[in-house]
């Protein structure tokens, strides 16, 4: 019995194969063609020389090829590795590299961006472009229409195993993403649909999910709004697929464009990022509450950043009979806890108050696991079904996943939580400098350095402040040099060529002196009052 991803993707198809599995907007592929088309890629990338264990990037936004990739690199044993579509040439030469890539599969208008890194990843052997109706120069890289075109749709390929190795690679907490190097069979259990959501218990067999979706009359339809390159999105189309249920792609985000596919895909269900994607989207719909049919739409499922209460709120007015989801969880940990939310519900008012997952605990500082009738502070790990560590990286890997004196090993991300009398469990956040900013996790020290290579800059501090929207905004406190001055539009114009636009500072504070401490690390605290309390202000 093997709870292998292409495996368990198989067996849906076997199961339902004349049900409709994606719509990618006008185009509508049965999980058969799904299947058909995976294998095309598949084959295309094994007669390129990727074989069992090796790395291939995926460089796209949201479209059928991202998920056709994916499954075919799995059937095949490879490893898709995800890669962030905002990433500039250091970065993303970074990923590759310390990916070890040997393929890449790109969306056309990132072909500049390879192209300028090619003589910095020297395992990259194939790229394959995708047409996404751009016409960037493409090298000696290939098309996938034509590359699918001529390879076998055949169902052929050797025998897999839950050993094989699944990677999600995430910003973490120090500055350069890290691979998070996960049991296939382990990451179904934590992050798809493993776990019995009635019992609680794991599935019987790997068959047990392709049943159910055979013994059910019609798929949920789902909207996975959040881009793929994100594991959030990744497990929500994954989760959905394996149980028989549609998943639909929106290739670009907007409030508009959510609700438009919402009526024109009968939409039942929706993934989100917090704030960052449900503000936008509801206050569209407060703005037209008459212009979009709406009413196949009874469940909205946020994962990966702040959800509101007050956004919750506006959802629950606008459809007082809305099933909202809040899931707490990492890429480092899998899923730790939820929060469900319904009209008149006591849980949709305060704090990040959750139902934890299985095998979830909290840790004190000498690893003594806390008892659940003890209201004592300490750290969220969870044990069972966790990572093997990350890629390439022991150091960090000894950090985050440690063994606790009850003799388990957790995986640790850093979160601070909190028992509750009634078991549930109250996160207080992290103990790091992280900002997560939409869901996108931002680490200071990369934004520090591309703003101190500023020529005006002298010195500086990058913290997260609260955002309505995206949770929280990047801030930089800022020392110029004497004599220097320089405007918050120059400062990002510049970080920009640095790093991602999503990490480009949106507001600034200037002072005379940044405090440091004697060894010289920066006084993150002071820091964050600065920038909270609105002193020396200056946004674009």
């Amino acid at each position: 019995m093997a709870y292998n991803i292409a495996d368990l993707f198989e067996h849906t198809v076997d199961a339902v194969g004349d049900r409709v599995g994606l719509i990618d907007r006008d185009l509508h592929l049965t999980f058969a063609d799904l299947d058909a088309r995976s294998n095309r890629i598949a084959h295309a990338l094994a007669a390129r020389g990727v074989g069992v264990g090796d790395h291939v990037g995926i460089y796209a936004q949201n479209s059928h090829e991202w998920i056709e990739a994916m499954y075919g690199a799995f059937k095949i044993r490879a490893i898709p590795i995800n890669i962030n579509f905002r990433y500039v040439t250091d970065e993303l030469a970074y990923l590759l590299g310390n990916a070890d890539c040997v393929a890449c599969i790109f969306d056309r208008q990132y072909s500049d961006r390879l192209e300028a890194i090619r003589d910095h990843t020297p395992t990259l052997r194939s790229l394959i472009w995708i047409d996404d109706g751009t016409d960037g120069p493409v090298g000696d890289a290939e098309s996938y229409d034509e590359v699918c075109a001529a390879a076998s749709s055949e169902r052929d390929f050797d025998e897999r195993s839950g050993d094989d190795i699944y990677v999600l690679y995430t910003g973490g907490t120090t500055g350069m993403p890290k691979g998070v190097m996960w049991r296939q069979e382990d990451v179904y259990m934590a992050l798809g649909q493993g776990i019995d959501a009635v019992s609680g218990e794991q599935v019987a067999d790997e068959w047990v999910m392709s049943q159910r979706a055979a013994a059910s009359p019609a798929p949920l339809v789902f909207l996975v709004i959040p881009p793929l390159m994100h594991g959030a999105a990744q497990w929500g189309s994954m989760g959905q697929q394996l149980q028989g249920n549609t998943i639909v792609l929106l290739p670009k985000f907007s409030g508009e464009a959510v609700w438009e596919v919402v009526e024109h895909d009968g939409v039942n269900s929706v993934l989100i990022t917090g704030d960052a994607m449900g503000r936008p989207m509801i206050e569209t719909l407060i703005a037209s509450p008459h212009k979009y049919d709406t009413s196949s739409l009874f469940a909205v499922s946020s994962s990966a950043a702040i959800f509101s209460p007050t956004v919750k709120d506006q959802f629950l007015e606008m459809f007082p009979n809305l099933i909202i989801t809040d899931s707490i969880g990492s890429s480092e940990g899998g899923f730790n806890g939820i929060k469900m939310v319904g009209k008149g519900s006591t849980q949709q008012q305060g704090g990040p108050t959750v139902i934890p997952g299985p095998d979830v605990a909290v840790l004190d500082d000498e690893l003594n696991v806390i008892s659940p009738t003890s209201n004592e502070v300490g750290k969220l790990g969870r044990t069972g079904n966790i990572p093997l560590g990350y890629y390439k990286d022991e150091k960090k890997t000894a950090e985050t996943f440690v063994t606790a004196a009850d003799g388990n090993r957790y995986a640790m991300g850093g979160d601070f939580a909190q028992w509750e009398p009634d078991g549930t469990l109250t996160l207080l956040g992290r103990g790091s400098t992280t900002i997560n900013s939409g869901g996108e996790k931002i680490h200071p020290e990369e934004v520090e350095q591309a703003l101190k290579d500023h020529p005006a800059v002298f010195d500086c501090i990058v913290v997260g402040v609260p955002d309505d929207r995206w949770g929280q905004r990047v801030a930089a406190v800022v020392q110029f040099r004497e004599g220097h001055d320089a405007a918050l539009e120059e400062l990002a114009a510049h970080a920009r060529t640095f790093v991602a636009g999503y990490k480009v500072p949106r507001e600034m504070h200037v002072v005379t002196e940044i405090e440091r401490s004697p060894s010289g690390k920066p006084d993150y605290p002071w820091a964050v009052t600065i920038a909270r309390s609105g002193d020396h202000l200056r946004s674009s």
